[in-house]
């Protein structure tokens, strides 16, 4: 085992971001509550609990901001079962790899636990990761890297040794704060914008774990 691999969800293993906009516009729609132009992008990787007050100030009071995430998210699985998922090409051949070298992988994102073990089942990778972190066990959103330092502690890895796949900007940002290395996965942004990370790809299967221990090897 060289290193460990931490995964954001959304945009990485999945592109569910046509759900989730749809959910928060049937959000909008169904409270009656005005979405800002560009709201989806705006707010992309961040959590919903900092979304709603600041990006979309729709309210400031916890119990409402509680209610109104739980329904939005529970519009996001009703329309991932409506319209169904799959895997982003190049993720399953990745996580062969990964396996067939006995790297070990976890989860490390924003999004609630109870899409991804719904998404898990839909799309078939229950089993893959050895441990998930989500929005409930953490208290800071990305760009803080608790989400990446709690799922590195998971694996039993320190920081310094995790490589973290990433869409995100603000996932990125998480990342190198965590110590860590970042591979960018160009589903969200233009591969050009995306010089923060370590490498950056089109898609997953593109990696070898071989050039992943290099990003490793020039720090010893």
């Amino acid at each position: 085992m060289s290193f460990g691999a931490i995964f954001d969800w959304d945009g990485v293993i999945v592109d569910s971001s046509a759900q989730h906009e749809a959910s928060w516009e049937r959000l909008a729609q169904e409270t009656g509550l005005p979405l800002p132009p560009g709201h989806f992008k705006q707010g992309f990787g961040m959590k919903n609990e900092f979304i709603i007050p600041n990006l979309y100030k729709w309210t400031d009071q916890p119990e409402e901001i509680n209610r109104l995430s739980l329904r939005k998210e529970a519009l996001y699985r009703e329309l991932v079962v409506e319209r169904g998922l799959s895997a982003l090409p190049g993720v399953v051949p990745w996580l062969e790899q990964l396996r067939a070298s006995n790297i070990p992988c976890a989860v490390g994102t924003s999004t609630p636990r109870l899409n991804i073990e719904a998404v898990l089942k839909v799309v078939g990778l229950e089993g893959r990761f050895r441990t998930i972190v989500t929005s409930e066990d953490v208290k800071h959103g990305k760009p803080d890297p608790e989400v990446f330092l709690k799922a590195a502690e998971g694996l039993g890895i320190t920081p310094s040794r995790c490589v973290v796949f990433e869409d995100a900007f603000v996932g990125i940002e998480a990342a190198v704060r965590g110590g860590m290395k970042v591979v960018a996965v160009a589903t969200t942004n233009p591969l050009e914008s995306l010089s923060r990370a370590d490498l950056a790809v089109r898609r997953l299967d593109e990696l070898s774990v071989a050039r992943l221990e290099e990003l490793f090897a020039r720090d010893e």
